[in-house]
Parts: structure tokens; sequence; C-alpha cells
């Protein structure tokens, strides 16, 4: 199942997103990029952006924190050399450590982490003494509700992200708001669930006042139009 998705699923989604002139993050394992230099080389030509998501799937709860800071610097060397660019932000897999967030910060470069569930807008905080970009990512506009049965049918997926995005959409006209939709190569890269993720592109690309971006987009939006304050000593 995982390998259909490097095999099958991936293109399946570009092909969608290219054509519709929409962009994306990868949220990208840097060993499973190093193993599938195509989709390394097609990233690359799509002009998306890489959110770390870890050197390799593991726990990052269970390093030590000089295992991690080695994770996180292999991490940045490795993504760097298959996709052309440093990786701008940081999103652990199985959720971060208690050390994630200050190392992220300590070893710079960064602009943002997302490894956060609790809001729906960007939002500064501090990590190791200075001000630090959260881009909160969602798990409720997702695809994991199919392998946990609360969706079946492409319908289900395309009705559900379609009620967010309208009820964001209708209070977007008083302040700003943020849609994240999380897929995953192998479980929405299948035809029957891909229909309706189909469906919601169009949707969305039939609506004004969008703007379709990449996390790093953003995260150098709210970086210029709400600065961070200074951190208090």
């Amino acid at each position: 199942m995982f390998e259909y998705g490097s095999r099958v699923g991936f293109w399946r989604l570009i092909r969608l997103l290219a054509e519709r002139g929409m962009t994306a993050t990868v949220m990208g394992c840097a060993l499973a990029l190093e193993r599938n230099p195509e989709a390394a080389a097609a990233i690359r030509e799509h002009g998306y952006d890489v959110c770390a998501h870890g050197w390799r799937w593991e726990r990052h709860q269970h390093l030590r924190e000089d295992e991690e800071r080695e994770r996180i610097r292999k991490t940045i060397a490795s993504l760097t050399r298959t996709t052309g660019e440093r990786p701008l932000g940081w999103y652990c897999r199985y959720g971060a450590g208690v050390n994630t967030r200050r190392l992220v910060a300590e070893e710079g470069g960064f602009l943002y982490d997302s490894d956060a569930y609790n809001d729906e807008l960007p939002y500064w905080t501090t990590a190791a003494g200075k001000p630090h970009l959260i881009v909160p990512y969602g798990l409720v506009n997702n695809d994991a509700k199919f392998i946990r049965g609360a969706m079946t049918t492409a319908d289900d997926f395309f009705v559900y992200l379609k009620d967010a995005f309208d009820m964001l959409h209708a209070e977007g006209a008083s302040a700003p708001k943020m849609m994240s939709v999380g897929l995953h190569t192998r479980i929405a890269g299948h035809p029957g669930r891909a229909a309706g993720l189909a469906r919601f592109l169009d949707h969305v690309a039939k609506r004004d006042a969008v703007w379709i971006c990449r996390r790093a987009d953003i995260a150098r939006h709210w970086i210029a139009t709400h600065p961070a304050q200074p951190v208090k000593p």
C-alpha cells in the first residue's frame, strides 16, 4: 500500500493539481525522497516546497536530545540535496518531542513549524529565547479518515472539505482564514478517493478571494503582515 503511493498515487495527485494550476506543500521524510529521486525531481519541477517530516518515520519523543539534533541536521542536508532547496518548515511524524521546537529554533533557517493542531491561523510563540512562528496543521481535513472508516466514498471526502471551505470562506469576509487539507499519496491517490479531491479543487477554483499556496508562502506573508513582537527579557 505504501509503495502504491509512490508508484501511482503521487503522480495522480500532482496531475490533478497541475491541471488546475495549483500548488502544494510536500511533507516529506528525507530518506523517502532519497529513495525516490523521480518524486524529488517532480517536486522541483512543480515548484512545491517541502516541509521537513523528519529523517525517517520514528518517534521523536523517544530520541535523546543529541540524537534528535543530529536527525534534524541530517534531514536538512538530505532534503537540500534531493529537492534543491533547504526546507523552511518542520512537522514531526507521530508528533513532536518535548525538545523538538527548541532544537528546530536553535538550528535556525526555518520559517515555521507545524507541530500544532490548536488553531486555525498562524501565531507567534517563543522558542530558544526568540520569536518562533507556528503554522498549525489540521487533522480534520485529512484523508486518513478513509483508513479509519469515517469516510468511504469520494462524496464523503468532497462534502466534508466543501463544507469546511464554505464556512471559512464566508467567515473570511471579516477576518483572515486558513485551511489545510492533508493528503497521503497512498490514500487519496486511489481513483475512487481522488475523484472527491478533484471535485473539491474545482469547487475552490470557482470562488473568488482564495489564495492557494504553499506553507512557506503563508509563513512569509504572516511574518511580513503580522510581525513578531520583541521577546521580553
